[in-house]
């Protein structure tokens, strides 16, 4: 019987413009001494990334072949990209929609046995030689010529093949929040102990002016789900102090990702469920795909969920289409209706409205004027929710696409924090804030408000 040959596959694709002027690299090494056993690199003209990144995968798998042409099933091959759309795709957890992605997975499962290949997802920093044979590729196209092996200095300039720890989700460093929870906790006494799950409705105020200029669309989003899974019991008494905790697995992360702007936002307009819906202004636009292209370089989301107000939709499909997933529309997390108010700036309801508006923000219970929703009714609305997303998705990571009233909610439920704690918040448009679920009922706030993906 032949001897196992293991090898490992790195590739990468990329497109100055996407579709622009794209080329692909990739990198066969030895599995068990970390040697590099061939390069193959090619500009390919006008091209997307996810074209270039399969074309990449092809050309290390038709080179791992071309090595050992006789191994058959003897021959193993470890395929790692920083692709999470190619690595899930081709494991099979993915569907593959985009008719010019099809004959591509195709060519590329046809090469070795299926049981011979396996995948992974790994960070662009562990891919660098073959992001960086890709780069040289597209430079010389720019320049009017092929890529050259000879000529290539990819593989001085990688990094050495060092194993890196996992990565976790946005705000989790290499998962520390995780094995830091497993180190903690003793039962949680007296008589202010509870679950996460309560909601105080009078404690529920979102903060002045929560929604003004809040905007987001989400045109193209998947359907409502027709079936809702029963929420998980988590009225088990939290966990907290330094006892040895359960082993409560992964957590179920929301990534809170608030809209692209509107030609709302920059004039801080009330814009909230019950006005005109408006969709991303250009600037919004630019906000999504900055914001798709910083989680697909990430490669940490695995599901999407999204209001059903048009600027969510908007900013949830670019990043759906960047990573090749549906979007599942959660009306729980619309904005808030404010009723008259809808469309005015503060100091418009104020000359307007002013006893009410006193009013609405001294008392979470109060309503805006004409029949819109107070902050309780949307705090129990959007905690609702989230009992039906932690359940549906425990131990996932999901990007939720929602305003700004939902996502200070879910932080101050999430902190036990007091109402006032609303008015302390920051959410820029197209921000990233972070929020994990555990088994215990217990949850980390691990980010607020990053907008470093927009810079």
């Amino acid at each position: 019987m032949s001897a196992v040959r293991r090898l490992v596959v790195e590739a990468d694709g990329g497109s100055r413009g996407n579709p622009g002027p794209a080329g692909y690299g990739a990198v066969v090494i030895d599995a068990a001494t970390g040697e590099t056993l061939a390069e193959a690199a090619e500009y390919i003209g006008v091209a997307t990334n996810n074209v270039a990144e399969y074309r990449g995968l092809i050309a290390g798998l038709t080179a791992a072949k071309a090595l050992f042409p006789d191994a058959g099933t003897a021959l193993e091959v470890h395929v790692r990209m920083d692709s999470k759309l190619v690595v899930e795709q081709m494991s099979g957890r993915w569907k593959i929609k985009h008719p010019d992605m099809k004959p591509l997975a195709a060519r590329a499962a046809a090469i070795l046995p299926p049981s011979s290949v396996t995948y992974e997802w790994i960070p662009r920093a562990r891919n660098k030689h073959a992001d960086r044979l890709a780069n040289e590729a597209m430079d010389a196209g720019r320049d009017g010529r092929q890529w050259e092996a000879s000529a290539s200095t990819a593989e001085l300039d990688a990094p050495a093949r060092t194993p890196l720890p996992d990565r976790g989700p946005p705000g989790d460093a290499a998962a520390g929040a995780a094995k830091a929870r497993a180190a903690l906790a003793a039962a949680r006494g007296g008589p202010d102990a509870g679950t996460l799950f309560e909601v105080d409705a009078g404690a529920a105020a979102s903060g002045a002016g929560a929604g003004a200029g809040a905007t987001a669309s989400e045109a193209g989003a998947g359907a409502t789900a027709s079936e809702e899974p029963k929420p998980t019991d988590v009225t088990a008494t939290p966990q907290v102090g330094w006892a040895a905790a359960p082993d409560l697995g992964a957590p179920a992360t929301f990534v809170l990702l608030r809209h692209g702007e509107t030609l709302l936002t920059p004039e801080k307009r009330f814009s909230g469920s019950g006005g005109t819906d408006p969709e991303l202004s250009a600037v919004g636009r630019d906000q999504a795909a900055r914001a798709a292209a910083h989680f697909a370089a990430l490669g940490t989301v695995q599901e999407i969920v999204s209001s059903p107000l048009r600027r969510c939709r908007e900013t949830a499909a670019a990043v759906a289409d960047r990573l090749g997933l549906e979007v599942r529309i959660e009306d729980g997390l619309r904005e808030t209706d404010f009723g008259a108010w809808e469309g005015l700036t503060f100091g418009e309801v104020r000359e307007r409205y002013g006893d009410d508006l006193t009013t609405w923000l001294a008392d979470p219970e109060t309503a805006p004027t004409g029949g819109g929703e107070s902050f309780a009714e949307v705090a129990e609305r959007v905690a609702a929710a989230r009992d039906r997303l932690t359940a549906r998705y425990a131990g996932r990571t999901v990007l939720a696409v929602t305003h700004v009233t939902p996502i200070k909610t879910l932080v101050r439920l999430a902190l036990e924090a007091p109402a006032k704690a609303m008015f302390r918040m920051e959410l820029s448009a197209a921000s990233i804030s972070t929020v994990a679920y555990y088994g215990d009922g217990n949850a980390s706030v691990r980010l607020l408000n990053d907008t470093s993906h927009l810079r």
